[in-house]
């Protein structure tokens, strides 16, 4: 039996490399190779129950260190900032897929409403694992729509939580609600003070003491205890795995060593992430496939076209027409965290093994989809909602500025800079990649705003830095601010900079580059630093 398992591994790890290397070639994501080498090697090898959990269990921890390392870039403050995207649109999203997939499967599949309540919700939820992990390659994890499915993810893994308090209710005759309910909201009082005051406290002295040993296996053992403790906490008081890797993250983001650990822990996340994929191409049955085939084709056309139909009409009314439709098609599969539902739906009894089984290779096609949708959601999102260049074609024609000063972000702070500016007949430009922002701003009268991303040196040579009194960067995204930075820093030690933070650890982030004056953000020290600047034109133009 050993050899047979070591054997199957090793076969499994020949099929993903060799498919792996020919998708990379037509450029198609991992993902799909490593789903597809799940699909073949169930026909090769009969792993056995226990080899599959033994699998599945240390496939768990892709997700997990994943979700840690996604916590990493969302401190508690960003994450107040996030509210909208996590708590109304997330809200919004789970609720109004909910209800009509709960609707539709009572009426016109004979399903009774309780079943029909556990499969609505469950079809509500989108695939994390995925879903990030393009997001992460392509780079779009920052941008506006990628905030959005952030949220909204989220949120969706908040909704497990009370999803599975449904099915404990649901199959269970002498369940006490208000008891659940209060039990529920205990755990996480106590989740949340051991992780965010405790762990906040303790966390920055422990890698303090951690590092003093200068070795980095033991900084990397210490990391890896720091997510495992953290989900297992989570999970002993009801919660998932990720949600407890996402806080412990979330934790360490206040602190320095936030970036040193995303680096460390990247290749070993895609590695877990890649026998995640593998575990979810196990469970494709192809006898299911042949016998239900042209009711999965159904089903899954229908919920895909329904799911994004639901989250675009949602959506609209909030954003631009090309972030909607981008978060729309983004989430528009079914989950990981799906699966986990129906199979405790059917060991239960709610739904029976051939729903599950359907549901399952259904869910599965639509996680196969995914990556392909992701790789050209912005030429889908283009060609149905072109820009509306007509505000800002004047972008891309040459500026001629000098003597003047560069602002990058049109955010709460770059526009209390600009009505400084603009008080003392400061000449200023703005650079902003927001394109809701610009026109907005170009619609109010504001003539010197531009669509543009700061980050590329192009835009900083087109709009004459070399020339410029001084750059000043107020960006609320720390990555975004880092490549800012390094853009600048590209420049030589001739160009005023000035960069705001928002606390010790964006600080630190950017210390090794060469910028002027770094500020921790304050509104009384911004207004401040605004006037001094004013002052420092005036000075240079007499």
């Amino acid at each position: 039996m050993e050899h047979t398992i070591l054997l199957g591994l090793i076969v499994t790890i020949a099929i993903a490399t060799v498919i792996n290397v020919f998708l990379k070639k037509l450029d198609i994501p991992t993902v799909i190779g490593y789903i597809f080498t799940g699909l073949i090697i169930t026909q090769i090898f009969d792993f056995g129950e226990n080899s599959k959990e033994t699998l599945s269990s240390l496939a768990e921890f892709g997700i997990v260190f994943l979700m840690f390392t996604i916590g990493l870039e969302f401190s508690m403050p960003q994450m107040k900032a996030m509210k909208r995207e996590v708590f109304l649109y997330g809200l919004l999203q789970v609720i109004l897929t909910g209800l009509l997939f709960t609707f539709l499967t009572y009426h016109f599949f004979n399903i009774n409403l309780r079943s029909s309540i556990v499969i609505g919700m469950a079809l509500a939820l989108s695939s994390t694992a995925i879903v990030l992990k393009m997001l992460n390659e392509e780079g779009e994890i920052h941008s506006s729509s990628g905030r959005v499915i952030l949220g909204i993810l989220l949120f969706q893994d908040l909704a497990v939580i009370p999803m599975l308090l449904m099915i404990s209710i649901f199959t269970s005759e002498n369940a006490n609600i208000s008891e659940l309910l209060l039990n529920t909201l205990i755990s996480a009082i106590i989740v949340f003070f051991i992780l965010f005051v405790l762990g906040g406290y303790f966390i920055e002295r422990f890698f303090n003491w951690v590092t003093s040993s200068s070795s980095e296996e033991i900084f990397l053992a210490s990391v890896m205890l720091t997510v495992v403790s953290a989900s297992v906490l989570a999970e002993y008081f009801g919660f998932s795995y990720s949600l407890g890797a996402f806080l412990a993250g979330m934790t360490i983001a206040e602190t320095k060593y936030r970036y040193r650990i995303e680096a460390d822990l990247v290749p070993f996340r895609d590695i877990l992430l890649g026998i995640f994929f593998v575990t979810i191409g196990m469970q494709i049955n192809l006898l299911v496939v042949v016998d239900f085939g042209g009711v999965i084709l159904a089903l899954l056309v229908g919920i895909m076209l329904l799911k994004a139909l639901i989250l675009f009409v949602a959506m609209r009314p909030f954003m631009q027409g090309r972030s909607a439709i981008k978060s729309a098609l983004s989430l528009m599969q079914v989950g990981e965290f799906a699966l986990a539902i129906f199979s405790l739906a059917s060991s239960d009894g709610l739904i029976s093994e051939e729903i599950n089984q359907i549901m399952i290779v259904t869910i599965v096609l639509s996680m196969i989809l995914t990556p392909f949708i992701l790789k050209n959601v912005k030429s889908f999102a283009y060609l149905l909602f072109r820009e509306p260049t007509q505000l800002r074609e004047r972008a891309l024609v040459s500026t001629g500025f000098k003597n003047h000063i560069i602002v990058c972000g049109y955010g709460p702070v770059g526009k209390r800079l600009v009505k400084r500016f603009r008080e003392n007949n400061i000449l200023y430009v703005i650079l902003e990649h927001d394109v809701k922002l610009v026109d907005t701003a170009i619609e109010k009268g504001e003539s010197n705003i531009f669509l543009a991303n700061a980050a590329q040196k192009s835009v900083l040579e087109h709009f004459n830095i070399k020339e410029s009194l001084a750059i000043f960067a107020a960006i609320n995204n720390p990555h975004q601010l880092r490549l800012i930075c390094e853009n600048i820093d590209s420049f030589g030690e001739d160009v005023n900079s000035v960069v705001t933070v928002k606390n010790n650890s964006q600080e630190e982030s950017i210390a090794d580059l060469n910028i002027t004056h770094v500020i921790n953000r304050r509104k009384t020290i911004t207004d401040i630093l605004a006037i001094k600047l004013c002052s420092f034109k005036n000075r240079e133009l007499s």
